[in-house]
């Protein structure tokens, strides 16, 4: 569902470009909007969020799937963590759906999926390793990254059941908007994918606005 937002760039109070193969890693409080905004489209932004008071708790695909009864994530959406509670609700979405199967990729799957040769670029779960690693304040490690959201990424499922990665539904200045519900951490590997539509075979910056 489309819905456009009434906030305005120039009155938020954080605002940060990522570039494309980076990370964003920051502590959002309850109460707090936060945008993630696709500067030149058709860009692919994997995400994480954990209870910023116990990351223990964090996203959890299968609970926010059950609960709306939608694989893909618009305007309207509340996103759910394991233990059930309402981690944050999506208050505004220009771009119209966005993706909870399609996980993020690896060197591993870089591997079987494209060729050998490919396990040495970088993928989204290296940013978040390295990410976890430069930020150990916010008690996160490797063992606390699991399923993610793929924000802008166009992931149908096929008739018999498959899933396909397509050319992005994003463009230049498409957004997603989400109100916290609680304190959050927000991870974001802004995609470095080179071997898949879902980038448009051309990775490019996101920017990220946070709004009290």
């Amino acid at each position: 569902m489309i819905k456009e937002s009434s906030l305005r760039a120039d009155n938020a109070v954080y605002r940060e470009t990522v570039p494309a193969g980076d990370y964003f890693m920051k502590a959002v409080n309850k109460g707090q909007t936060v945008r993630i905004l696709d500067l030149e489209g058709n860009q692919a932004a994997d995400t994480l969020f954990y209870n910023a008071a116990d990351p223990a708790e964090r996203y959890s695909a299968m609970d926010t799937i059950r609960e709306q009864g939608n694989i893909y994530l618009t305007a309207g959406t509340k996103l759910i963590s394991n233990l059930g509670n309402v981690m944050l609700e999506i208050v505004a979405d220009t771009c119209g759906r966005h993706d909870t199967l399609g996980g993020a990729c690896a060197t591993e799957s870089n591997t079987v999926r494209y060729a050998l040769e490919k396990k040495c670029m970088h993928a989204c779960r290296d940013s978040w390793m390295l990410a976890v690693a430069e930020n150990a304040a916010f008690g996160i490690s490797k063992r606390d990254i699991t399923h993610n959201i793929n924000f802008f990424m166009n992931v149908p499922v096929t008739a018999d059941g498959g899933l396909t990665f397509e050319d992005g539904i994003s463009a230049p200045g498409k957004y997603v908007e989400m109100k916290a519900c609680m304190n959050t951490i927000v991870l974001i590997s802004n995609c470095p994918q080179l071997n898949n539509p879902c980038n448009g075979y051309n990775p490019t910056p996101i920017e990220v606005l946070i709004w009290d």
